[in-house]
């Protein structure tokens, strides 16, 4: 059995956790994020930052295991939040419209404190968002 392209990074800080991931994530190297991740819970973390700078690839296998730990996460009262995902990834939260519960907000999209007046920034994607039903469809183009 070939060895996952995948290394794993973590550094503690109290009850925060920082996970860098630098490689492959597909189905080979999922089963070592999902440790990883566990391991974290187990350890007590609360607040787990996955840092995907260095990522090559991550197909849907890695998107499950993200999801799966945030759902575990938010149960144990923490979170899970991944940061700079590479564009392959990007593009799979986009279609499944699932970024909202993994991506670390800018700073300026957060939501504003009860009272302030929300400021609208338009800010450029950082790829073109295709509807789902143009992929579907094989319209996309």
């Amino acid at each position: 059995m070939p060895f996952p392209q995948l290394t794993v990074h973590r550094r503690d800080r109290r009850n925060r956790a920082l996970i860098t991931l630098a490689g492959e994530i597909d189905r080979e190297s999922a089963p070592l994020v999902r440790t990883s991740l566990a391991r974290c819970l187990q350890d007590g973390i609360r607040t787990v930052d996955v840092d995907l700078t260095p990522v090559t690839f991550c197909d849907c296998s890695g998107l499950n295991v993200f999801l799966d730990a945030a759902q575990k996460t938010a149960e144990a009262g923490g979170t899970l939040r991944l940061h700079h995902p590479p564009p392959i990834l990007g593009r799979i939260l986009d279609l499944t419209g699932c970024g909202f519960l993994l991506l670390s907000p800018r700073l300026g999209n957060l939501a504003p404190r009860l009272g302030d007046v929300p400021v609208t920034t338009a800010q450029a994607p950082l790829y073109r968002p295709v509807p789902l039903a143009s992929v579907l469809s094989g319209d996309a183009r």
